[in-house]
């Protein structure tokens, strides 16, 4: 994990910026912290430089076109917003209908987790998730939906704590608008269905 993050970097870059604010580095509380957010760097961009279309290679053929849609709810999603080095959190609901090729279900978390591990933009975030599941499993249709909160909007600037971002993305099948609300209402958010597909 982090592999191609440089934590000595980092650590100097913190001190840097510890006493850019006017803060002693060397002080006993703050003397651990630039090696702590290296550590966490690490952690929080550890999809950089790294291909989410691996994740999909055992994906394993069904015998024949099963058409039937498959949806994974409610996955765990956190990234860094590129413009601030913020978080933003939330969901990734994700459907896809399968062509000739299924995937096991606990790769389609890890590619969410692998893209959202890089500096991001929730609505490049979603473009690529179903462009990863589009051309690794050349499904009919793909729908990836995220929502989330952002720290850029909740805690400076306007201070919205409690607003959500919602983008969707769209693919084949699944950029139909009736084949869309079939998957909101499976989701329980039929307000969405008459949501533009792609970048919101």
């Amino acid at each position: 994990m982090g592999d191609t993050v440089d934590r000595e970097r980092i650590a100097s870059a913190v001190r840097e910026l510890i006493g850019a604010i006017g803060e002693n580095p060397d002080s006993p509380e703050l003397a651990s912290t630039p090696f702590r957010v290296a550590d966490a760097y690490a952690e929080f961009f550890a999809g950089v430089g790294r291909d989410p279309s691996v994740l999909l290679s055992d994906s394993v053929p069904v015998g024949e076109d099963t058409g039937e849609l498959v949806v994974v709810r409610d996955i765990t999603l956190r990234s860094m917003c590129e413009h601030h080095l913020l978080p933003f959190r939330g969901r990734a609901h994700i459907a896809y209908r399968p062509n000739e090729r299924v995937v096991g279900l606990s790769a389609i978390p890890r590619v969410v987790e692998m893209l959202a591990a890089r500096p991001q933009m929730q609505e490049r975030l979603g473009e690529q998730i179903a462009q990863t599941l589009h051309d690794g499993l050349d499904p009919h249709g793909v729908l990836v939906v995220l929502e989330a909160s952002h720290g850029c909007v909740a805690d400076r600037g306007v201070r919205q704590s409690e607003s959500t971002i919602i983008t969707v993305a769209s693919r084949g099948s699944l950029a139909d608008a009736a084949e869309q609300a079939a998957v909101f209402a499976l989701l329980g958010r039929a307000h969405l269905a008459g949501a533009e597909s792609g970048e919101a």
